[in-house]
């Protein structure tokens, strides 16, 4: 149960469009680097990912849409995700759904950051500033992770090992040198998903 099992006959991915898509863009990038963080080539990289896409019957335009099309139409054999959507998604189906840990992908890293030039303006420097503090105190850790979102306090994610499995996560640097290298490399006009991508047989 791992990333090589994806490509096995007969297995249909859903993932949304990468050019379209953060979590799209992620799951290429999960793909990509799950072969060259493991000694494999560029090449080998290029070969892997285009296997991956042979196996997806719908590019859906985002995150949300790819649920819907997994979880509530039932097409699809394995919905590449974040993981607290699938956490959500298998709470959900009511035991018709497992959900499955590579044992390797990308670190999905959201940004939160105070922008001065707003806080400015708006006069809400303080209240800003105190809820960045605020999201990296265990009771704010504690509120992630039972939301199932990843915490990056050691010991409030020991504290839920049950649910987040230990799985090795890379960086985008692990691959580019940030997403505007990641975007111009793979997802642009021409790029390296576009001389990869052929619709599946039957695709819409």
């Amino acid at each position: 149960k791992d990333w090589p099992d994806l490509v096995k006959s007969g297995v249909q991915i859903i993932t949304p469009n990468p050019k379209t898509s953060g979590n799209g863009k992620l799951s290429f990038l999960g793909a990509w680097g799950s072969v060259t963080q493991r000694g494999g080539s560029e090449d080998e990289a290029r070969k892997f990912v285009s296997e991956i896409y042979r196996h997806v019957p719908v590019l859906d335009t985002g995150a949300r849409a790819s649920t819907t099309t997994f979880a509530q139409k039932g097409q699809g054999d394995v919905h590449l995700t974040w993981e607290n959507e699938a956490h959500l998604e298998v709470r959900e189906s009511q035991g018709e759904l497992e959900l499955i840990y590579p044992t390797i992908s990308i670190r999905a890293e959201p940004h939160v950051a105070v922008v001065d030039a707003n806080v400015d303006r708006k006069g809400t420097r303080e209240a800003a500033e105190e809820y960045l503090k605020f999201l990296y105190t265990d009771a704010a850790q504690e509120t992630i992770a039972a939301n199932f979102y990843r915490p990056t306090n050691s010991a409030v994610l020991a504290r839920h090992k049950g649910v987040f499995r230990d799985i090795e996560l890379f960086p985008i640097t692990a691959i580019v040198s940030d997403f505007d290298e990641a975007q111009k490399k793979f997802f642009a006009e021409g790029a390296i998903f576009d001389s990869i991508y052929q619709p599946a047989a039957g695709s819409q």
